[in-house]
């Protein structure tokens, strides 16, 4: 569902760009927004969610789609945690719907779906974990890597109930804005891949935008 927000970037109260290949690991506070915006478009921000105060809560894929009763996200969805617990809810939406199903990238996928030599490619995995290495203030480790969004992916459902990795359908300019229901840490790997076709083999920035609460 393609809904705009209200927010101006002029008025927002921090702005990053976030190369591919690079991660943003920041906590949004409850009733701010944040905002991801696709740059040049058909990029792949795998995303991540804990609860700030007690990061053994974190963003869950069954609560979601158990509650939504759908399997992408969009305008109105609320993400749920591993307790059952509201974490954020998207409040506008330019793409129309994101990837909930498909995983991250890793040297393990990188094998599978493409090539053994392509094993040591970057992948999101190795961002997570180097976030997680260069700030133990927010308390994860490894075992804390888990379900995670693909903001702007367009993963496909068969018939037959496989998954599909489709040419993508944002664009530039495109964003995902949410609003946190509690304090969340945010852990973002735009994603590096250079060998999945939906992006042309060409990972690209994103923007990350915060506001504060109304």
């Amino acid at each position: 569902m393609i809904k705009e927000s209200d927010f101006k970037m002029d008025t927002a109260i921090s702005r990053e760009v976030v190369d591919a290949g690079d991660y943003y690991f920041k906590v949004v506070k409850k009733g701010e927004r944040v905002r991801i915006t696709d740059l040049e478009g058909n990029q792949a921000a795998d995303t991540l969610f804990y609860n700030a105060n007690n990061p053994t809560e974190r963003y869950s894929a069954m609560d979601t789609l158990r509650e939504q009763g759908n399997a992408y996200l969009t305008a109105e969805s609320v993400l749920m945690s591993n307790l059952s617990n509201p974490m954020l809810e998207i409040v506008a939406d330019t793409c129309g719907r994101h990837d909930t199903l498909g995983g991250a990238c890793s040297t393990e996928s990188n094998t599978v779906r493409y090539a053994l030599e392509k094993r040591c490619m970057h992948a999101c995995r190795d961002s997570w974990l180097l976030a997680v290495a260069e700030h133990p203030e927010y308390g994860l480790t490894k075992r804390d890597i888990s379900h995670n969004i693909n903001f702007f992916m367009n993963v496909p459902v068969t018939a037959e109930g496989g998954l599909t990795f489709a040419d993508g359908i944002s664009a530039p300019g495109k964003y995902v804005e949410l609003e946190a229901k509690m304090d969340v840490i945010v852990l973002v790997s735009n994603c590096p891949q250079l060998n999945n076709p939906c992006n042309a083999y060409n990972p690209t920035p994103v923007e990350i935008s915060v506001w504060e609460a109304a």
